[in-house]
């Protein structure tokens, strides 16, 4: 099987989730994280149920495949669970740490990958992988604001939980597909339960009070709508691709958030930004060479 199986749906979910968080990056002082996930299940529901409408699959919730059904809904409660603690993390802790500490989750799925999933890479496959998370970990780093004054170390635990959260879901996605009854389409379809259960919820709770423009819905439905697309994508590229690389591939998002900051919020890139640009696209190149 060609690598591009699952390589196309990775390289347009890096893209999607790239321009999805410079939109974010761009709006995010004029509309709540909370509203975000609420948004983020409205367009969670449009694109994945559409794709799930458009396209054959199994019954969803036959007893034969119940065993897939739990895995895949469990799969996107972890998730969303995550993004919840990731928030609260944030509002708790230094959003420095706390953003350089959550570009690290891809290497916790190689690493359950490997314990859980017997998923065994070549070297220069791991090297490749190695360089996409550091230069994942050196683009999400920014130095800490020396005025700013944290004293509740709740945001540790949280923001731990939450890699740990994520590297589970992703592990758990990639072994559902062994499962019974397996369809990418229903997994599309169970993303949206565990979503709205989770994120739905939280975005419920604290998000919607006040008023809802429509400039608002816009600028929020937007880049959820490319983030919801993103999450597709590594959906189908998870069914064919190993997952050890396609995290990390599909984590690398902040490659393209620091090129649309650039071009669209002008901002400047650093020496260091260059460098860990230079070691993403090199991991890029060697994590599917050697499949």
């Amino acid at each position: 099987m060609s690598p591009w199986v699952w390589l196309t749906p990775s390289l347009a979910a890096l893209f999607l989730y790239g321009i999805g968080q410079g939109l974010v990056k761009k709006w995010i002082s004029e509309v709540p994280p909370a509203r975000f996930c609420l948004y983020f299940v409205a367009a969670k529901a449009v694109v994945n149920l559409g794709f799930f409408f458009t396209n054959g699959h199994p019954a969803p919730f036959a007893p034969e495949g119940r065993a897939f059904l739990l895995a895949g809904v469990l799969a996107y409660i972890l998730d969303g669970a995550g993004w919840i603690l990731y928030f609260q993390s944030i509002v708790a802790g230094p959003i420095t740490i706390v953003g350089t500490l959550s570009a690290a989750y891809p290497a916790l799925t190689v690493v359950f990958a490997r314990v859980f999933l017997k998923e065994t890479l070549m070297p220069a496959q791991y090297v490749g992988v190695a360089l996409v998370i550091a230069g994942c970990l050196g683009l999400s780093y920014a130095p800490p604001d020396p005025d700013a004054k944290v004293t509740d170390k709740t945001w540790i635990p949280l923001a731990a939980t939450a890699l740990v959260l994520w590297g589970a879901a992703q592990t758990i996605v990639k072994y559902s597909y062994g499962l019974p009854h397996a369809s990418e389409v229903n997994l599309a379809l169970f993303n949206t339960i565990g979503g709205a259960l989770t994120l739905g919820a939280f975005g419920w709770l604290k998000g919607r009070g006040g008023g809802h423009s429509g400039l608002e819905w816009l600028r929020s439905f937007l880049p959820m709508g490319m983030m919801a697309g993103g999450d597709l994508g590594v959906i189908l590229a998870t069914k064919n691709g190993p997952v050890s690389i396609v995290t990390p591939l599909t984590g690398a998002y902040p490659l393209v958030t620091l090129g649309f900051a650039a071009v669209a919020l002008k901002e400047k890139v650093s020496r260091l930004q260059w460098a860990c640009i230079a070691m993403i696209l090199v991991g890029m190149y060697l994590s599917p060479g050697a499949s």
